[in-house]
């Protein structure tokens, strides 16, 4: 087996994170809010429906945008604070992002080895920096021996891990990836997340997955549950978990919301470790 270097994962840490979309019917907000903390090391899923507001997080994780409010910082940058030359910087060492659809990731007319080389040369040239070479980083992933190969010769499940092996070549501590399973079969899946965990356990790495499917985020152990903008629901080991966030709200679970609409009065009861939600008025539809 080739000899691998050790990766320094990257922690994140969203503080009250808000993102504005201008359009010309007007403002959209994306985030209105968003509390959270990845410890270096840590796998992770980001879950939701289409427009809950993930993938916008993961675009500010990324130093693909700039929040509207809050702060962000990622392996002790506050991102906010880069001038655009540093964030290309930090896109190219510290974080490593791998799109939606292997095909968006992989040079087509290149070799497998020649497109990991590629994308290792900005992180290169910086002094004292040493890189794993391609060949370790596809043996990394499940693909040993397979350099030589193109990506149009490969399996889906063989062209996705390809395109977690360019996300990897620099070296990054934090490797952000947006659903990459969902175009895959069960056998392709469990290849994809099995190199994750292998990124994540050989490397050290911070892994956040962008997924629609639950079995991906019981996977990776903590799946972190993404509605209209805020953190509404946190997963780990199996079980579901609301959270408190900054400003001290919280989401019900929504198979509940049917029976609490919107002005609900609640009396709060609460001992040491008990918390007790008792309706006092459903509002001018309902009856307490």
């Amino acid at each position: 087996m080739s000899a691998r270097l050790s990766t320094v994962g990257a922690q994140v840490t969203c503080h009250r994170l808000i993102h504005i979309y201008s359009t010309g019917a007007g403002d959209v907000v994306a985030l209105s809010g968003v509390d959270l903390r990845i410890s270096a090391g840590e796998r992770l899923a980001l879950v939701g429906p289409s427009g809950s507001g993930k993938s916008t997080l993961v675009a500010i994780l990324g130093g693909l945008l700039r929040p509207s409010a809050g702060r962000v910082y990622v392996g002790g940058h506050e991102l906010s604070k880069l001038t655009p030359g540093r964030l290309a910087g930090l896109r190219g060492t510290t974080v490593g992002t791998v799109l939606q659809g292997a095909e968006r990731n992989l040079l087509p007319y290149v070799s497998l080895r020649r497109n990991i080389w590629l994308a290792q040369r900005p992180a290169a040239r910086l002094p004292g920096r040493r890189l794993d070479p391609p060949e370790a980083i596809l043996e990394l992933v499940g693909l040993a021996g397979e350099g030589r190969r193109r990506s149009g010769e490969l399996t889906p499940g063989q062209r996705q891990r390809a395109a977690l092996a360019q996300g990897l070549a620099a070296g990054p501590g934090l490797l952000l990836v947006d659903e990459p399973t969902s175009q895959l079969d069960a056998t392709g899946r469990d290849e994809v997340l099995a190199a994750l965990e292998a990124i994540n356990t050989e490397r050290g790495t911070t892994v956040v997955v962008v997924t629609h499917d639950g079995e991906v985020g019981a996977r990776l152990g903590r799946a972190v549950t993404i509605r209209d903008g805020r953190v509404g629901a946190e997963g780990r080991d199996g079980r579901e978990f609301a959270v408190v966030a900054g400003d001290g709200t919280i989401q019900l679970p929504p198979e509940t919301l049917a029976d609490f609409p919107p002005g609900t009065l609640f009396a709060v009861e609460h001992t040491d470790r008990t918390v007790t939600l008792r309706v006092e008025d459903r509002g001018p539809t309902g009856e307490a």
